[in-house]
């Protein structure tokens, strides 16, 4: 075919026709302005390989995709639908005659499940394809595995004006590389001296009237979405009047709005737009750049559990696309918001949406391929595992995988519609209960910009009721959530408008269906703090109109840590909460440690995730009672805490003395962490009728030490480690076994005269350590050697305390001496 305007990549066009002649797929590297997105196509056409066959070109962008489709259509003197048509998320203008289609990713995704072999589909082009969205991935992944298992005459081309492309290559079976050259401009590029403080709107209007002042031609604008655009459109007109033309351009713009944007005017034009300018979209006439390096980009937002659009820094990449835009038509100026140090630290490439985004309709989409390991496809990046295993425990909440991973009825009827799992089974749910007109409208406002300003609602029993009524108002934004709705309503085959309000009632039960991991219950009457089922906290913040609920289905939760903010909830009863998990609610008795009041408690409970919906009071098992005080005896003081009577403690340091010194006898060992180890060996059958700490003292803990040892073992103490010993005197003296060291016997010097030889236990093998004391129960000395004792020390003794007790016996020779416990006799 030939073109009657000359452009840079029609010079690479036959060595292209005759690559895809020769492989199966190409890779295509060509700059802004070469004219690959409506040159291409349009070229195909003469491959012989595809003649009477489909080509279908996918576009990252809605407004970019119809803007391909028009202007080819014009190419060829035609009117979209004719030779060229396309297929985007809310329009489709295709005939019979149609040969090339521009689609978005999702429609060729979603076409590909109903026809895996893509009859009448000769070639596929990924246009854009650095820009990596989700759905983009997917596609490329999927039709990949048709052309390498079902069709090996089908065409792949992949085309990109930053993207390395020899990994694409590589993917596609080393498939040949081209690169054409661009028709670009020098840009001069000026930076701000310092990082510019203040809203982008503001910081954009004063760049546009610095430019307006020291260049010539249009100005393109770089703000991230439509709201910073409609502020920076109010400020510019306020002070700039009628002397030129200001035109937003933006996906939900009608189309007559965006031609003004993109087509010459009378008079200089300042374009506002979001980044959809970067690529595909050519706009006449624009010489300067404003570029504020933000925009918005698809993100996993746990808090509503949807992907959601976050305003973030641009990559170094975009922002040379940005700045080229000044360039396609004569040199130019770019006008950078931020730093020379700020663009050094800016990442390389924007990340991949696949390692970033929510992987639940990824992982729907390949359930219904039949896919159980992505890993079998081919992946520029693969879905990482923690982010995809996420996605599948959710699609199960949902009902629509089954617990091995295989898709059930309901996620088969769920994947055929195209929205978000969570919607999905929404409209399921609608459709199921006759409510299926409620359920498009409650999707349509979750899916799209919200309604109510942040704090304006009254109080209220479900926020998406006042978001209804603030449709049915025709609030802001109204229009955008109407045209979802109405799309959605034609994906259930259902006409009609969106209701004006709705039984709050009806409303918590079908959000339960997209949201079971998001019930929550009030941790206390009248609070504002709510455990969610998925275990973490909420607490109601201003944004929303609901208090004092006992159940909820918190929609959007912000923030991390143990308790997030809940913006957007809506009550939900008890009995909604049983009829709708059924099958997930678990009933049991629960029997624990009360730690505050430090006794055993038993409830029986109906179970939620981590919320307990209904509990009371039962009585336990003397086994779970048991369990339990155990427990909470090593969670709270511990086996040192326990009341030891003195006769206890007294009898595990016998052991440990007898164990030590006699270690081939192998006794137990009694030491607290050897005792916490087999609490329930040797205390729980003790513990009959016990439920507190405080009823502790009734347990025989002597009886209950003694039935760790064996009768044989608990004669070998009282013979090795007896609790008296018998002194000269006739007395029977206790001796006492202390935690550490020896054993010692505390006895009145009087008692002990005439022994020579020091007690001796464990089978003679450690002596007795004897503390004599004096007539008043004082130590006077501490020896293991009565003999020496009685030879040297006593007399020194005798010395300083004969005069001391003159009533007690100090005789001069101790070993003839009666030992006694009495006074000396009168004369």
């Amino acid at each position: 075919m030939k073109f009657p305007t000359p452009t840079p990549i029609d010079a690479i066009l036959p060595e292209l026709l005759e690559a895809l002649k020769a492989h199966p797929s190409a890779v295509l590297q060509a700059p802004p302005g070469a004219g690959k997105t409506t040159r291409v196509p349009l070229a195909l056409l003469d491959l012989p390989c595809l003649s009477g066959q489909r080509i279908v070109m996918l576009e990252p962008r809605r407004l970019a995709a119809v803007n391909a489709a028009r202007f080819m259509a014009r190419m060829l003197g035609e009117e979209v639908g004719g030779t060229v048509g396309y297929s985007i998320r809310f329009e489709r203008k295709v005939s019979r005659a149609t040969r090339i289609e521009v689609v978005t990713e999702g429609i060729l995704a979603r076409r590909l499940q109903s026809d895996p072999l893509l009859e009448g589909v000769g070639a596929v082009i990924f246009d854009e394809f650095h820009e990596r969205n989700l759905a983009s991935d997917l596609s490329l992944a999927l039709v990949r595995d048709v052309q390498g298992g079902l069709r090996d005459d089908l065409r792949i081309l992949v085309m990109s004006a930053t993207l390395d492309a020899e990994p694409v290559a590589r993917l596609l079976g080393d498939a040949p590389m081209l690169t054409s050259e661009g028709r670009r401009f020098p840009v001069e590029i000026r930076y701000q001296k310092h990082e510019p403080a203040g809203r982008l709107p503001e910081l954009a209007t004063r760049a546009v009237k610095t430019a307006l002042a020291e260049s010539s031609g249009d100005i393109l604008v770089f703000l991230p979405g439509a709201g910073e655009i409609r502020r920076c459109e109010r400020q510019l007109k306020d002070d700039l009047g009628d002397s030129l033309i200001i035109a937003p351009l933006y996906g939900d713009l009608p189309f007559a709005a965006q031609e003004l944007a993109i087509m010459p005017g009378p008079k200089r034009k300042v374009v506002l737009a979001t980044n959809i300018a970067e690529t595909s979209l050519t706009i006449e006439g624009v010489r300067v750049v404003v570029d504020t390096g933000y925009s918005r980009q698809l993100r996993y937002d746990p808090g509503t559990g949807l992907n959601r659009l976050e305003v973030m820094r641009i990559s170094a990449a975009s922002a040379e696309q940005r700045a080229g835009r000044a360039g396609r038509v004569a040199p130019g100026t770019c006008y950078r918001l931020w730093t020379e140090h700020t663009q050094r630290t800016l990442l390389p490439y924007t990340p991949p949406e696949i390692l970033v985004s929510d992987l639940a309709p990824l992982a729907l989409d390949l359930a219904l391929w039949g896919v159980n390991d992505p890993a079998s496809l081919s992946w520029l990046d693969a879905p990482p595992p923690a982010h995809l295993a996420e996605a599948k425990a959710l699609l199960t909440q949902l009902g629509a995988l089954e617990p091995r991973g295989a898709l059930t009825p309901l996620g088969k009827r769920m994947a055929a519609l195209p929205m978000h799992p969570r919607l999905a089974a929404l409209l399921v749910a609608g459709e199921a209960i006759e409510e299926g007109s409620l359920a498009c409208t409650l999707a349509a406002l979750l899916s799209e910009r919200d309604l109510v300003p942040a704090g304006g609602g009254a109080l209220s029993d479900s926020d998406l009721v006042d978001r209804m009524e603030a449709l049915a108002r025709k609030a802001e934004g109204s229009k955008a959530v109407e045209r979802a709705a109405t799309y959605f309503r034609r994906a259930l085959g259902m006409t009609g408008g969106s209701p004006a309000t709705a039984d709050p009632a009806v409303v918590g039960e079908l959000l339960l269906k997209g949201y079971p991991d998001r019930i929550a219950k009030q941790r206390a009457p009248g609070s504002d703090r709510y455990l969610l089922a998925n275990g973490f906290g909420g607490k109601l913040s201003g944004r929303t109109a609901l208090r004092d609920q006992p159940f909820l289905v918190a929609i959007e939760v912000a923030g991390g840590g143990t308790e997030a903010e809940i913006h957007l909830a809506s009550a939900v009863s008890l009995d909604a909460i049983r009829r709708s998990f059924a099958r997930s609610i678990t009933r049991g008795r629960r029997v624990f440690w009360d730690e505050r009041e430090a006794r055993v408690v038993t409830r029986e409970e109906e179970r939620l995730g981590a919320l307990v919906l209904s509990e009371r009071q039962a009585n336990p098992s003397p086994e779970e009672a048991a369990l339990a005080l155990t427990e909470g005896i090593l969670a709270g003081p511990g086996i040192a805490g326990l009341p030891w009577s003195e006769t206890a403690r007294q009898y595990r340091n016998r052991v440990r003395f007898v164990a030590e010194a006699l270690p081939e006898e192998e006794l137990p060992d009694l030491s607290d962490q050897a005792l916490a180890e087999r609490i329930g060996e040797w205390l729980a059958p003790h513990l009959s009728g016990v439920r507190s700490l405080a009823q502790l003292s009734r347990v025989d803990l002597l009886g209950a030490l003694k039935g760790m040892l064996t009768w044989k073992e608990q004669k070998l103490v009282d013979d090795a480690a007896p609790t008296h010993i018998a002194v000269p005197s006739g007395s029977r003296i206790a001796v006492e076994y202390p935690e550490h060291g020896a054993p010692f016997l505390a006895v009145k010097l009087q008692e002990m005269f005439g022994l020579a030889e020091t007690p001796r236990l464990a089978r003679g093998r450690v002596p007795v350590v004897i503390h004599l004391l004096s007539p008043a129960r004082r130590p006077i000395q501490v020896t293991a050697d009565l003999k020496s004792f009685w030879n040297s020390g006593y007399l020194e003794v005798k010395k300083e305390l004969k005069g001391r007790y003159p009533k007690h016996p100090w005789p001069d020779d101790p070993w003839a001496a009666q030992a006694t416990r009495q006074l000396k006799k009168r004369r």
